[in-house]
């Protein structure tokens, strides 16, 4: 090895990952959401009406996975699903008010973390440090679709 293992990127992005994803379910846990759940509120409220495909696709999860949290964020009341006027085998998700009010009570809590992680840079180095980290996340990504790729010859 080349450099000792706390200088290699990939462990400190997921140090801040472990650390934000944390932050955020002890959070969301008063309110009764998983991440999931309040992602999901999150790109309804985005988006307006969605299939779970496209729900799932946002969250970044399997249709199979997301079908089970849509069933119980249904039961709960905080969306109501309608079959879509274009395709009768396509459901629709939107948000109830229910949700809604779940997701401004939430997001208000959420968003101190976003305040205090920009308070913590400059206007300088908060806009070089979102550009430094997509710029990541492109190569990241790049390097997931080669491994995924099967080995040539």
């Amino acid at each position: 090895m080349e450099e000792p293992i706390g200088n290699d990127l990939c462990t400190r992005i997921r140090r801040s990952e472990l650390a934000l994803m944390a932050h955020h379910e002890a959070v969301l846990r008063t309110y009764g959401l998983t991440m999931t759940q309040y992602t999901v509120l999150l790109a309804l409220s985005r988006e307006g009406g969605m299939s779970g495909a496209q729900v799932a696709r946002s969250c970044g999860v399997t249709q199979q996975s997301m079908s089970s949290v849509l069933t119980n964020m249904e039961t709960k009341g905080l969306i109501r699903r309608e079959t879509s006027p274009v395709h009768a085998k396509v459901q629709i998700a939107t948000l109830t008010d229910e949700g809604e009010a779940l997701l401004d009570r939430a997001y208000q809590e959420v968003i101190v973390l976003e305040r205090a992680l920009t308070d913590a840079f400059t206007p300088a180095e908060h806009a070089s440090l979102c550009e430094l980290l997509e710029r990541a996340t492109t190569v990241l990504v790049q390097q997931t679709g080669r491994a995924a790729a099967p080995p040539a010859g």
